[in-house]
């Protein structure tokens, strides 16, 4: 025969302990970025009463999903260098922006960064021109890979930031300094995010 006193006592343990745990929960939980997990003030995942992760915003992880998946920090980065007062992508470079649009696959949004580089050679004016067009191009490949236009910023730095060292490239304009010079025409091109270890 059962007891109704123990059913109650049962059920106000029960009620209790749910109670003690959600607002533990709610005390404890740190909100990391957008669409990641919560996690506790112990940096432990915190589990729906299902066992399933909870996200942030987002309720529990799918159903079907068992346990908490492991999330990490990556940062990609290319750079796409480019001939002289040219903004034409190279074939190496239009490779590189593929493997990049790869390589972010699955990273939770995040801007990628895109900066515009010239040479010395010329005006200030015109390579501000020339490093504006160089990152144009290389957003507008990226965009044409499927990334949403505007997730990509821009930059354009003309001749102001080279890679080479001042004394190096002192030669008049000829095919030596325009080769000494490739390092300064780039557009570099960077990303960091979370996404699911894999």
């Amino acid at each position: 025969m059962s007891n109704p006193f123990n059913k109650k006592r049962l059920g106000l343990a029960a009620a209790c302990a749910l109670a003690l745990g959600v607002l533990s929960a709610t005390a404890n939980a740190q909100v990391q970025e957008e669409h990641a997990l919560v996690t506790s003030a112990g940096g432990m995942p915190v589990m729906s009463g299902f066992g399933l992760c909870v996200r942030n915003g987002f309720g529990p992880a799918p159903a079907g999903t068992h346990g908490c998946h492991d999330w990490e920090t990556v940062t990609f980065d290319a750079n796409i260098l480019f001939d002289s007062d040219k903004s034409t992508l190279r074939p190496l470079g239009r490779d590189k922006l593929d493997a990049f649009a790869k390589n972010i696959r699955g990273l939770e949004p995040q801007n990628i960064l895109a900066i515009g580089y010239a040479d010395r050679m010329g005006t200030s004016e015109s390579n501000q021109l020339l490093s504006q067009q160089r990152v144009d191009a290389v957003k507008s490949y990226l965009v044409g890979t499927g990334i949403a236009a505007d997730r990509v910023q821009t930059s354009a730095r003309g001749e102001t930031r080279p890679s080479t060292q001042p004394g190096e490239c002192n030669d008049a304009n000829n095919p030596k300094n325009v080769a000494c010079m490739q390092p300064d025409r780039h557009v570099f091109i960077e990303v960091s995010g979370t996404r699911l270890v894999k």
